[in-house]
């Protein structure tokens, strides 16, 4: 694709699925990551990671199942479930590889599976995404889920990731039971300033073909994209590609704060505007330096006494760095004779 080769790309650096091959480890998510990994071996039960959109959640979640198929451990997993509490039963016991059948059923022959994976020494970890969507009903099914245990230990692990929606359900009365069940609660958020641009270059590194390293974003295009995306990892993706853009449609193989500003006036509904004054003092610095310099010309062109200032100092100065071999010599007197 031109579009590509024009920057030394071979895949676009900044599409909004996530992508665990263009993870950019940020600190607070490692240790999110460990720490939901630290839950799950201790059988904590249920825990929970919240945060608004397009923070990471689901490339956390993504990042968590690719960890936990690695380790061999059983999992399930749900992606906005929409259910009444039986059909979650039947999802559950589905995404285990179980036959479904009544809700009693179900539930035995579930607990039957996770006793066996537990014998096995192995974890059964249900993992849902946008849990937000369960609702209410579904919340308490979860809830009931995590009853399934033995005398010691929890014999399914619950790890819901939701939007800010999700505690909000949580703080409901006829909810205190689950709420009162979560071991770990996580949040995400936006990134900090020097995060945001590192966010920036490893997505383009990642994404470059092999031994071509140009930086196609300027430092500060890269500030000016990650201060209006309000350093939202999903805003800067959705920025940034219009940056390139904007740069290929005029031909550039770098991206400027002009491109970015660009991609800025064409997202009103996402990126926040760059100030008023923060733009008028620019605006202002090339102002002043085109009529200094429209200045000096006119002041050149019309000041007699200036040309010959001029031209006596070019002469001055030649005359300094001239090499001597170059300056003409005085032709030796002639004796004559008389």
């Amino acid at each position: 694709m031109p579009y590509l080769a024009h920057f030394g790309l071979r895949e676009h650096p900044f599409t909004l699925t996530p992508n665990t091959n263009q993870y950019f480890p940020i600190d607070k998510h490692v240790e999110i990551i460990q720490s939901i990994q630290f839950g799950i071996a201790r059988n904590t039960g249920i825990l929970k990671v919240v945060g608004d959109v397009g923070t990471g959640k689901t490339m956390l979640c993504r990042l968590l199942l690719r960890k936990l198929v690695g380790s061999n451990d059983a999992v399930a997993y749900l992606n906005a479930p929409q259910v009444d509490p039986e059909s979650l039963v039947m999802l559950v016991c589905a995404e285990f590889g179980l036959e479904t059948g009544s809700r009693p059923q179900m539930l035995q022959a579930l607990n039957t599976f996770l006793l066996e994976q537990q014998a096995l020494g192995r974890n059964a970890v249900l993992i849902v995404d946008e849990a937000q969507a369960l609702g209410p009903d579904g919340l308490e099914a979860v809830r009931l889920l995590s009853n399934l245990e033995t005398e010691r230990n929890k014999l399914l692990q619950i790890v819901m990731f939701g939007q800010s929606e999700l505690d909000d359900l949580l703080r409901r009365p006829d909810l205190r039971q689950i709420n009162q069940r979560i071991g770990f609660s996580f949040n995400t958020g936006p990134l900090n300033t020097a995060e945001a641009v590192h966010y920036i270059e490893h997505r383009v590194k990642t994404a470059r073909v092999e031994g071509i390293d140009f930086p196609i974003f300027t430092a500060r295009a890269m500030a000016v994209l990650a201060e209006s995306a309000a350093f939202v990892p999903r805003v800067i993706n959705i920025l940034a590609d219009k940056a390139l853009l904007v740069a290929y449609g005029e031909g550039s193989i770098q991206v400027s704060d002009k491109h970015a500003e660009a991609a800025i006036d064409d997202t009103p509904q996402l990126a926040k505007p760059l100030t008023v004054q923060r733009r008028w003092v620019k605006r202002l610095l090339v102002g002043v330096v085109a009529a200094e310099i429209a200045a000096v010309a006119a002041l050149f062109v019309y000041s007699p006494a200036l040309q010959s200032w001029t031209r006596n100092s070019i002469a001055a100065v030649r005359a300094l760095v001239m090499p001597a071999a170059a300056k003409p010599e005085t032709a030796p007197a002639v004796a004559t004779s008389r």
